[in-house]
C-alpha cells in the first residue's frame, strides 16, 4: 500500500503543477470537450467519493463536481480533497466494509488505495496533455515503471473481465500485452463475451496472440488507458479496445 500511497501523493503534486501551468479554461486533449476546470472537478469528486465509502458516508456527485470547479481555487480544492482521501484510506481499519467494484481486487483498504493511484496518475496526464497541448510519451511523465505495470494490470484483470466491460469482438481476438519491465506477459482473449485474461510467460503470450502491444512499461500503460500516441495496437485490436471506454 505504500507504493500507491506515495504514487498517489506524486500524481497529485504532478496534476496541480500541470493544472497551474496550464490554465483552467484550457481544453484537456486527452479528454475531449473537457478543460482543466472540469477535469479538476470531476477528480477532486472522485476523491471526496472514495473518502466517503471508506468512511461509510456519501456525497452529492454532481454538487460536488461543481463545487470544484465554482471554487475560488480548484487546484488548492483538489489538493485538500487528495490530503482527506490519504488520510480516510490511512486511518480505515485493515477489515474496514465498503464497496470494492473490480476483479481480481485486493482487500477493500488496498483496493482504494490502488484505485486512487492510477485514477488520479491518469488524470494528471490529462493535465500534463492541457499543459503540451498534445498526446503526452512516456518521456513526459513522472510515472514509474512499477507503478505503470501494476496499472496495466489493475487495468487489464481488474476492469476489462468484469460482465459490464465494453472490449467485445463478433470476431475472437487474442491482444498480447507486453511490458518491458514486467517479468511477464498478459494474454487477453476477447469475444462476444467478457474478456478474459491471464499471466503467462513472455514469450508463450508473444507465440499466442494474435496482435501485440510492447514497449516500455509507462507507454503500455498510458496506450491502454488511450492516453498517447506513442504505441498503438494493430487492427483488428484497435477500434474494439477504442471502444471499451472505463465505466465504474
Amino acid at each position: 500500500m505504500d507504493q500507491h500511497l506515495g504514487a498517489l501523493r506524486d500524481a497529485v503534486s504532478a496534476f496541480a503543477r500541470h493544472a497551474d501551468r496550464a490554465g483552467l479554461d484550457v481544453p484537456v486533449p486527452t479528454c475531449p470537450e473537457w478543460t482543466v476546470r472540469r477535469l479538476i472537478g470531476h477528480q477532486g469528486m472522485v476523491h471526496r467519493w472514495a473518502t466517503a465509502n471508506l468512511r461509510g458516508q456519501s456525497i452529492e456527485i454532481d454538487a460536488t463536481e461543481r463545487a470544484g470547479r465554482r471554487a475560488s481555487s480548484p487546484v488548492d480544492w483538489l489538493r485538500d480533497g487528495a490530503l482527506h482521501l490519504v488520510a480516510a484510506i490511512t486511518d480505515a481499519p485493515d477489515d474496514v466494509h465498503t464497496i470494492v467494484f473490480l476483479n481480481d481486487a485486493p482487500a477493500p483498504r488496498e483496493f482504494w488505495a490502488r484505485r486512487q493511484c492510477h485514477e488520479t496518475t491518469i488524470h494528471a496526464v490529462d493535465a500534463l496533455s492541457a499543459e503540451l497541448g498534445r498526446y503526452p510519451r512516456s518521456g513526459d511523465t513522472w510515472i514509474d515503471p512499477a507503478v505503470a505495470v501494476d496499472g496495466i494490470d489493475e487495468l487489464l484483470r481488474g476492469f476489462m473481465t468484469r460482465n459490464k466491460s465494453r472490449l467485445r469482438s463478433e470476431e475472437p481476438i487474442t491482444i498480447g500485452v507486453l511490458a518491458d519491465e514486467a517479468p511477464s506477459g498478459w494474454l487477453v482473449e476477447v469475444s462476444p463475451a467478457p474478456a478474459v485474461v491471464t499471466l503467462g510467460a513472455r514469450d508463450e503470450v508473444a507465440e499466442r496472440a494474435d496482435v501485440r502491444l510492447s514497449g516500455p512499461a509507462v507507454a503500455v500503460y498510458l496506450t491502454l488507458w488511450n492516453r498517447s500516441d506513442e504505441l498503438d495496437l494493430d487492427d483488428p485490436a484497435r477500434e474494439p479496445w477504442r471502444a471499451a471506454g472505463i465505466q465504474w
